[in-house]
């Protein structure tokens, strides 16, 4: 699979994620803080995947201005969640935070998938795309044996630099 088909892949399984939560939400189930875990997991190892493979292999020309501003999106994520991870879903704003980072997470995809994705597809070949899949995905796969959303607290002083 190459990159942008995992990176794709990976905001679909988040948006699932997003839509279970509701669905628990509204039903007062018990898996609340299972799938807010789940979805803090995995947004934490997309980052992190993003930061440290993604981005840096992208940051040229045309692209540059675009994770900039991604990478300050991510750092938005990532305070909102650690924001979470100190809060109980019986709490009053635990149900509005999670709307917001949502939100967040959505206006950031779309920015990807619209525009990024479709500036790097100009800048690298099909396999060049394929080799950086398989190191996002093993680099993802390994990140989220950690509960990589226990990291996000000490992730948010400031955004990653990309070069």
């Amino acid at each position: 699979m190459d990159a942008i088909e995992l990176l794709t892949q990976q905001h679909e399984e988040v948006n699932d994620l997003f839509e279970k939560f509701e669905k628990a939400i509204e039903k007062g189930d018990d898996s609340v803080m299972d799938l807010f875990a789940r979805i803090a997991d995995n947004l934490a190892a997309h980052a992190t995947i993003e930061e440290k493979i993604f981005y840096p292999s992208v940051y040229v020309g045309p692209t540059a201005d675009k994770l900039q501003e991604a990478v300050e999106e991510h750092l938005s994520v990532k305070r909102v969640i650690a924001d979470l991870l100190d809060m109980d879903p019986s709490d009053t704003q635990f149900k509005a935070k999670m709307k917001v980072l949502q939100e967040l997470v959505e206006h950031h995809v779309e920015e990807e998938e619209k525009e990024l994705f479709k500036s790097v597809k100009k800048l690298m070949t099909k396999e060049e795309l394929t080799v950086m899949g398989e190191e996002l995905e093993e680099l993802f796969s390994e990140l989220i044996q950690t509960e990589p959303r226990l990291q996000v607290p000490s992730e948010t002083a400031e955004a990653p630099p990309l070069a």
